[in-house]
C-alpha cells in the first residue's frame, strides 16, 4: 500500500493562514447578507419542531406551517418588547425627578472636586455648559444618524424573518443538496453533522432562553425585596443583557446602577451593583453550566477570543453569533479526521461522540 505523502508543515501552515485570511475577508465583505442569514438559520433551527408539528400533526402546508411558526416567534418577542416598554413608560413619568436627582448629584460632585482638587465651581459649570452646547449643536446630526440606524435595524429584522421563512420552507431541498454534493465522499458524515448541529444549536438557544427567564425572575425578586424602584424593569433588562456573552452583564450592571442612582441614594445604587454581581456569579457558576454549558462543550479561552473577534467583525451581532458558530465548527472538525486536533482545541477535554454511535456501548 502506497504511503500517503504529506506536505511540509510550513506549507500546510501557510495554506491554513491564507485560508483564514480569505475567510475573514469574505465574512467582513458579506456581512450585510451573512448576518441576517445566520440569525435566520438559528431561528429556523429553533422553530423547526414547531413547524414540523403544524405540518405533520395539523396537516398544514409547509409554507403555512413556517409562517405560523414565525408569527409565534414574533408574538413572543413582541410580548417582551411590550413588557419593557410599559415599564419604560413609568420611568418617563418620573423624568423631572430624574433630572433633579442628576442635577443634585452633579452639584455634590462639583463640591467634592472643589474641595479635593481646588478646581473652581464656576469653571466646572462653564466647562459643562460649553460641552452641552456643543452636543446640542450636533443634535440634528445625531438625530439623523439615530433615525438612519433605526431604519437599518428594522430592515435587518425583516431580512431575518424572510431568511427564517425560506430556510424552513426549503430545508429538505438544502439537505438534499448537501448530501448530493458529498455523494460517495462522506454523505454519512454530512448527515451526522447536520443532525448534531440541529440538536446542539436548538438546545443552546433554548438554554439561553431558560437562563434569561431565570435571571430576570431572580433579579426582579431581589430588587423587589430591596425596595428598588422599577424593580421589574431592571430585572428584565438584567436578564436580557445577560444573554450577551461577557459584555452584557457589565452593561446591565451600569444601567441598573445608573437608574437606581437617579431615583434613589448612592447607597442603593451600590446595593444594586453588588446584587447584579452576585446574581451573575451564581448564574455563571451554577445556572450556566447546568442549562447552557452542558449543551455546547467549548473551551472558555476560545469562546472569549471568539466573542472578541465576533465584535471586531460584526459588532454586537457578531458577539452573539460567535458561540453558535464555534460550536458548529467544532462539530464539523470532530467528524473530519485531519481536523480533529482543531476540534479538540475548541473543546478542550471534551470527547466527541457522533450521533450514530450514541446508542453503542464502548469498552
Amino acid at each position: 500500500m502506497a504511503k500517503k505523502l504529506l506536505a511540509p508543515f510550513y506549507e500546510r501552515l501557510t495554506f491554513i493562514l491564507v485560508g483564514m485570511i480569505a475567510l475573514g475577508w469574505l465574512v467582513v465583505a458579506g456581512k450585510e447578507i451573512l448576518d441576517p442569514m445566520l440569525f435566520g438559520f438559528l431561528f429556523a433551527i429553533l422553530l423547526l419542531p414547531i413547524s414540523d408539528f403544524f405540518e405533520r400533526r395539523l396537516k398544514f402546508p409547509r409554507s403555512l406551517a413556517a409562517f405560523v411558526s414565525i408569527l409565534l416567534m414574533v408574538a413572543f418577542i413582541g410580548g417582551i418588547v411590550y413588557l419593557v416598554s410599559t415599564q419604560l413608560t413609568g420611568l418617563s413619568r418620573d423624568w423631572p425627578l430624574l433630572q433633579n436627582q442628576v442635577s443634585k448629584s452633579v452639584a455634590d460632585l462639583q463640591d467634592e472636586i472643589h474641595k479635593s482638587f481646588h478646581y473652581d465651581i464656576a469653571a466646572q459649570t462653564e466647562y459643562i455648559d460649553h460641552t452641552t452646547q456643543k452636543v446640542m449643536a450636533q443634535g440634528g446630526v445625531i438625530l439623523g444618524s439615530t433615525l438612519g440606524a433605526l431604519s437599518s435595524l428594522l430592515l435587518f429584522y425583516v431580512f431575518i424573518i424572510i431568511f427564517t421563512f425560506f430556510i424552513l420552507l426549503y430545508r429538505k431541498l438544502l439537505l438534499k443538496f448537501l448530501l448530493w454534493v458529498f455523494e460517495g465522499h462522506g454523505e454519512e458524515i454530512v448527515f451526522d453533522v447536520v443532525t448534531n448541529v440541529q440538536t446542539i444549536i436548538r438546545k443552546y438557544i433554548i438554554g439561553l432562553l431558560i437562563q434569561m427567564v431565570i435571571v430576570s425572575a431572580a433579579s426582579c425578586l431581589v430588587f423587589g425585596l430591596l425596595g428598588i424602584k422599577y424593580a421589574m424593569l431592571l430585572g428584565i433588562l438584567t436578564g436580557l443583557f445577560n444573554i450577551i456573552p461577557y459584555i452584557g452583564i457589565f452593561t446591565a450592571l451600569c444601567l441598573s446602577s445608573l437608574i437606581t442612582f437617579a431615583t434613589g441614594a448612592v447607597s442603593m445604587a451600590l446595593v444594586v451593583a453588588v446584587s447584579v454581581v452576585i446574581i451573575h456569579a451564581l448564574d455563571s457558576n451554577v445556572l450556566l453550566p447546568l442549562v447552557v454549558g452542558s449543551k455546547v462543550k467549548l473551551n472558555a479561552l476560545i469562546t472569549f477570543l471568539g466573542v472578541i473577534i465576533g465584535e471586531m467583525l460584526w459588532g454586537l451581532s457578531g458577539m452573539f453569533l460567535s458561540i453558535p458558530a464555534i460550536a458548529i465548527l467544532k462539530i464539523i472538525f470532530d467528524r473530519i479526521e485531519v481536523m480533529k486536533p482543531w476540534g479538540f482545541l475548541l473543546g478542550g477535554e471534551y470527547e466527541y461522540k457522533p450521533a450514530a454511535e450514541k446508542a453503542m456501548k464502548t469498552e
